[in-house]
């Protein structure tokens, strides 16, 4: 099987990397920005085409939540448009496609889990361009298969537990929201459960929902982080009003894993389980 995963060197693509490089019976092509620039819409079937994929895992995004909120140009084009370059491009010559998208196509006032068909209604521009997307994706290939997924972390690049760890050993106290509602996704989890879905020798397109078990706030996680790492930090409860960002994010966006687990089988670790894994791998880098 020959697959193209995009956005080679985020989170998502750096822990596929680490699975599949080395897999004899797959041959990856891993594309970063440079490679594949999503933003640059009239050249990505074509570069697709050099590769000829079975399959591609579209992880590429434009993630820059608040920024998104001024560049509402690029955001489209990255997480728009570029997904229905794709899907047109799986569409013309029946290439499979898995993507990747957000708990943030939801507003945030449910009150339980949130499953594949609750209703969307994007409070931000990052949201509403990533639902541009899936419905982009829907269109044209509506036998791809989606994964929604939230609060995304690993060893690699940004990302709030490596920026609370920085934080703790720099500072004597950190404030932290307490009342968004949710739960963390170790991108490594998250890539295992992409690998499953791949060796599961079934199709099923659809979309679907991957976080890690657990519901916690920001604040329960930093907590969560000072202690496994035994920092001598206060980590201070603070409302979301007494923090104002450009986008607004979702209260609750707690996902349903139910029907991933169903379907492909995926074992979906607790947040806390997963926490400490990473942060020993990133310890020990």
């Amino acid at each position: 099987m020959r697959i193209v995963i995009t956005g080679a060197s985020g989170q998502l693509g750096s822990e596929l990397k680490n699975l599949l490089l080395d897999n004899i019976e797959k041959e990856c092509y891993f594309l970063d920005r440079k490679q594949l620039p999503l933003d640059q819409i009239q050249i990505i079937q074509q570069i697709l085409a050099m590769y000829e994929p079975d399959l591609i895992i579209h992880a590429g995004a434009y993630t820059a939540v608040d920024k998104a909120e001024e560049d509402q140009v690029n955001a489209d084009l990255v997480n728009h448009v570029s997904c229905e370059e794709i899907a047109q491009y799986c569409h013309l010559h029946g290439t499979r496609l898995i993507a990747i998208s957000t708990d943030y196509v939801f507003d945030g006032s449910s009150a339980s889990a949130l499953k594949e068909t609750a209703e969307t209604a994007p409070i931000n521009v990052y949201g509403q361009t990533k639902l541009a997307g899936e419905q982009a994706i829907q269109k044209w290939c509506p036998d791809a298969i989606i994964i929604r997924t939230s609060w995304v972390y690993s060893a690699y690049g940004k990302n709030f537990v490596k920026t609370m760890c920085r934080l703790m050993d720099e500072r004597d106290k950190v404030g932290v929201i307490n009342d968004q509602i949710g739960s963390p996704t170790y991108a490594k989890d998250l890539a295992l459960a992409i690998v499953k879905i791949l060796d599961s020798f079934k199709w099923e397109g659809g979309i679907y929902h991957y976080s890690n078990e657990g519901e916690i706030s920001w604040y329960d996680f930093a907590v969560a982080i000072r202690d496994f790492r035994s920092f001598d930090c206060e980590v201070k409860p603070i409302p979301t009003s007494a923090y104002p960002t450009p986008a607004r994010r979702p209260k609750y966006s707690l996902l349903d894993k139910s029907k991933i687990k169903d379907v492909f089988a995926v074992e979906v670790p607790s947040w806390e389980i997963s926490l400490a894994k990473m942060l020993a791998e990133e310890f020990k880098n």
